[in-house]
């Protein structure tokens, strides 16, 4: 028996049924697995047979009945298919008579896997190490495997589509493949003499090295995507897989520029995909800018002061043709700077572990009503239950967001954050929602329900997700006190898709009394620990979803803030456990945990209103490196407003948080801005939602700058750039906005001063009964 880690999955027809090919890496290489005869099934009602039948072929379907209920408790049949074609073939014919068929989108990969509990860790049967093995015995294991990893990039031309070089990083290996002459060829060059020679070459070390997962930075929509279009075009086979296979191309849905990438034995896992998946944050997520906020360090082409967007293409260019040493650097240092990252952020281990709890490819993106049904489905089966239909179970109810309190605005001293570790789950695991336990409530009597909300009632025995919490719960903990930082990570997400994905009306177990049943029992909660922080006489003076900020209304230092945090959560849980128990008899895993001690907080108004503002707010804490300003919401953290209004919000909040003089800072940011001292923090940045044709009306500040940007390309015979979304910097003029590549107008300091710094200003500056005006009005009266 072998420990081994499932890579890629795939299901085709053959003669003799349904075949999957199962790639793993293994301790002892990477091993291919078939598993033969496979079929292909769904469920329908036993009422529903005599329909069904007569539109089945004898030699490619059956059905036979099974010891499965609905969720009507109607008993059920399994439907047989032998071949994919046809399985696809019968569901649509059921769906265009009207017959209900049951996960019919199930598929017999993940059917096969999941049934068995197999997510990615496994053993295989294989005494004698054969690389290719047939019907082998598989079950689930553990095993952390050690990954091979080639990190790639390519240079081509802009304008021209010529593939310039290929570079690549695998088992310390370090190489770049260019075009060029062999005068070039030293330990990290090796030139070729065209574009075919590249590309097969490429192939040959891909072979060469066999690596287990490819990493890149928009690699598959980008470089792999240029790649097999080039190979299409030289007619060379784009053979990368293992075995010499071929790789599989599949268009997403609604975005034809949108592709994903199969290839047999070979995972690719996407840099930013991965980091979004890993909720990793930033302004922006190109490789320059991430590489610089995680490693201090950048790509080597710079755009410097060049306001010509295509200012690196054609530096990359213009290095092919004079001097591909430099690009050679360029080329390599991209797939470092990949690799660097996926190293600081533990990208491949955030990848296992999400792949070894969910089930989900490693390289799948989203994915969280999958994982859900991974987990969920094949133990609502050995309940005896099959999965509904999605839409069988809305219900007409809308459950409502999480609970929001109004604030109270102003500046204070000594703010406590109090916050529930993970309420929601919390809530499923002590409260028993579940879609099955809310089936199974119907046949107990009361002492053996929970009560929920909107109708629904929850089985205090028979359930299945909180058991599934239950155990990821555990896993955290222990992730936590090992410091697997990666695997910490991927817990906290899945258990908190959780509660997402019962709200999806694209998920087959949606109930609006689920999720209401979870969002307005938080609402009682938060509402109830209000009451008990009051009856120890603080204020809470803002709430929101699982948090609550609690006012000590004078300037305490941490260790007494941190005493006071700790009696209060203290008697907020031991509320709980007696409360639960006594009332439903029930254990409580709600935990209330002592978060932050802001030692300055302001909370600002909504814009034009004596309101306090909600998800809004700034304050200052204690760090081992001195006081730093966290904001929440505000100017600072969005990336739509400029340098100009970060940085000053910045420094102005630092000036009142530490009652220092500010008016004068404030003149001085004006004047300098009015000298034009500041052009360089004036730039907005804001992306594209939609094609450009489609904005008609209300067109927005960013969309109008495109849209005459576009003008000006078209009489200068220029490329189109902003056609189909992207990014779009700009700066507001006199002359209304221009990207900053058609800039001609003069820049409009009032606008900034108006729109910009003014809005930052007044809204801190009113909580001391000041105001922009008044500190420029002092200004203007000097002369």
């Amino acid at each position: 028996m072998h420990k081994a880690f499932l890579l890629t999955r795939q299901a085709y027809d053959t003669k003799h049924g349904i075949q999957l090919e199962l790639w793993f890496n293994s301790d002892s290489g990477p091993v291919q697995v078939f598993i033969n005869q496979q079929q292909a099934v769904f469920f329908i009602q036993q009422s529903n047979i005599d329909r069904v039948a007569p539109l089945l072929s004898k030699n490619r379907a059956y059905i036979k009945n099974i010891n499965l209920l609905d969720f009507k408790r109607q008993p059920m049949a399994a439907v047989y298919c032998n071949s994919l074609q046809y399985f696809y073939r019968i569901r649509d014919q059921l769906k265009e008579n009207n017959i209900p068929a049951f996960e019919t989108d199930i598929r017999p990969t993940e059917r096969f896997l999941t049934e068995r509990f197999i997510t990615g860790p496994v053993t295989l049967n294989n005494p004698d190490k054969l690389s290719t093995l047939t019907n082998p015995a598989i079950k689930a294991d553990d095993y952390n495997p050690v990954l091979k990893l080639m990190s790639l990039d390519i240079e081509t031309s802009y304008d021209t589509d010529e593939l310039f070089s290929i570079a690549y990083i695998c088992d310390n290996i370090k190489k770049v493949l260019i075009v060029g002459n062999n005068q070039l060829n030293n330990d990290l060059i090796q030139t070729v003499t065209d574009e075919k020679q590249l590309l097969t070459l490429f192939i040959q070390h891909i072979h060469k090295f066999d690596p287990d997962v490819f990493i890149g930075w928009n690699v598959i929509n980008f470089d792999f995507r240029f790649l097999q279009k080039k190979a299409d075009q030289l007619n060379v086979p784009l053979k990368i897989g293992r075995n010499h296979s071929l790789v599989k191309w599949r268009q997403h849905h609604a975005e034809a520029n949108h592709y994903f990438l199969h290839i047999p034995g070979r995972v690719v896992l996407d840099g930013i995909d991965t980091l979004k998946s890993a909720t990793w944050q930033f302004s922006s997520f190109s490789l320059d800018n991430v590489s610089n906020e995680l490693l201090n360090r950048g790509k080597l082409i710079q755009q410097h002061n060049s306001h010509d967007p295509l200012f690196k293409a054609k530096e990359i260019k213009r290095q092919f043709y004079k001097d591909k040493t430099s690009l050679a650097k360029y080329n390599l240092e991209d797939c470092q700077l990949v690799l660097d990252i996926f190293n600081k952020a533990e990208l491949i281990h955030f990848a296992i572990e999400r792949a070894r709890l969910t089930g989900l490819e490693m390289d799948r993106v989203g994915g969280s009503v999958a994982a859900f049904d991974n987990l969920y489905l094949p133990r609502l089966h050995r309940k005896g239950f099959t999965a509904p239909n999605t839409g069988d179970y809305g219900s007409g109810n809308t459950a409502p967001g999480g609970y929001v309190m109004n604030s109270k605005p102003g500046l204070f001293n000594s703010v406590l954050v109090l916050d529930y570790k993970s309420l929601y789950p919390s809530i499923i695991r002590t409260f028993k929602v579940d879609p099955y336990a809310r089936i199974a409530a119907k046949q107990q009597i009361d002492d053996d329900i929970i009560p929920g909300y909107d109708g629904a009632s929850f089985s205090k025995q028979e359930h299945i997700l909180p058991e599934i919490i239950a155990d990821l719960w555990q896993a955290r903990d222990k992730a936590k006190r090992e410091k697997n930082k990666a695997l910490s990570q991927a817990i906290k997400i899945i258990m908190n898709s959780f509660y997402g994905v019962l709200g999806t009306a694209g998920c087959r177990i949606h109930d609006a009394r689920l999720t209401s049943s979870i969002t307005k029992r938080s609402h009682d909660i938060i509402k109830q620990s209000v009451k008990l922080i009051n009856t120890q006489g603080y204020e809470v003076i803002y709430g929101d979803t699982d948090s609550v900020f609690v006012s000590l209304d004078k300037s305490v230092k941490n260790n007494e803030a941190n005493k006071i945090g700790q009696h209060l959560i203290d008697i907020i849980n031991s509320y709980w456990k007696q409360h639960l128990n006594e009332d439903f008899g029930i254990e409580s895993y709600l935990e209330m945990e002592y978060e932050t001690h802001f030692k300055r907080f302001f909370m600002p108004t909504i814009r034009g209103s004596e309101k306090g503002s909600k998800k809004r707010y700034a304050g200052v804490i204690s760090t081992d490196n001195g006081d730093k300003i966290i904001f929440k919401g505000l100017e600072n953290v969005r990336t739509d407003w400029t340098q100009l209004a970060r940085d000053f919000q910045q420094t102005l909040y630092y000036k009142v948080f530490n009652d220092e003089a500010y008016a004068d800072f404030i003149r001085q940011v004006v004047k300098q801005l009015s000298n034009g001292e500041l052009d360089h923090q004036l730039t907005y940045r804001k992306r594209l939602r939609q094609k450009l044709d489609l904005y008609q009306k209300n067109i927005p500040p960013h969309a109008r700058a495109a849209i005459n940007s576009e003008a000006i390309f078209k009489r200068e015979g220029k490329p189109s750039r902003y056609q189909n979304k992207g990014w779009i910097e700009y700066v507001m003029t006199l002359n209304g906005p221009e990207t900053l590549e058609c800039q001609s107008s003069k820049l409009d300091y009032e606008h900034y001063i108006e729109k910009q710094l003014t809005p930052i200003a007044d809204s801190i500056l009113a909580a001391l009964n000041d105001s922009m005006d008044n500190i420029l009005n002092r200004q203007f009266n000097l002369f």
